[in-house]
């Protein structure tokens, strides 16, 4: 059974380029969704996207503008680590995930927001984004593209590795946010890892 199972997985065809650009869009939108729902509610997410909301708060940075610029030197170890093709999704992801940052602000927003139920909501959104950018041969960079590096070659869990570093992260957000706000931040990230670890195994599905 292992080994025909082995062999249909090795014989499915790639995603399509529309498939891949329908993935794109989908999944940073539910990723940048979750970023509307921390950022109103203070709360920060792990992750190159933690620093960028850090620097969101202490110099009023435009949210967008900061999580591409962070995610610029990611890009040399993703092209050496994962190749061009992956490489170019992301680099498409995090343009994409920028302009729905700056974009959705104005098309939405939130009258009532408890902090709690957006941390785990947020978390579930992000999770879910990025699930299916990986599954598509993508990231939004940064933690990401090292997290998913890692689980290729190392077999550990993608999820498991992304939380450590969240953890780093979520910890010296205590310099800017209250903490009770981290607290929640570290329940947001919890989720998101949670649904990568739980949905993204070595011994599973791979998307390319």
């Amino acid at each position: 059974m292992r080994i025909i199972e082995r062999r249909f997985v090795t014989a499915t065809p790639h995603h399509t380029p529309l498939e891949d650009a329908q993935a794109l869009l989908t999944g940073c939108l539910f990723v940048a969704l979750s970023l509307m729902f921390m950022r109103d509610s203070r709360l920060l997410p792990g992750g190159v996207a933690g620093l960028s909301f850090i620097a969101h708060y202490v110099s009023g940075w435009s949210l967008g503008a900061a999580v591409f610029v962070f995610n610029l030197p990611f890009y040399v170890f993703a092209w050496r680590a994962m190749g061009p093709r992956f490489t170019f999704k992301t680099f498409a992801a995090v343009a994409i995930l920028s302009a729905y940052a700056e974009a959705l602000p104005h098309l939405i927003s939130f009258a009532q927001l408890d902090p709690v139920f957006s941390a785990v909501m947020g978390g579930l959104l992000a999770g879910s984004g990025i699930l299916i950018l990986i599954r598509h041969g993508a990231s939004l960079g940064g933690l990401g593209v090292m997290a998913i590096y890692v689980q290729q070659r190392r077999g550990w869990r993608a999820g498991s590795v992304q939380m450590a570093c969240d953890i780093a992260i979520l910890g010296g957000a205590l310099i800017v946010l209250p903490a009770d706000r981290v607290a929640l931040s570290v329940l947001a990230a919890a989720a998101l890892n949670f649904v990568i670890a739980i949905n993204h195994r070595p011994d599973r599905y791979h998307g390319i």
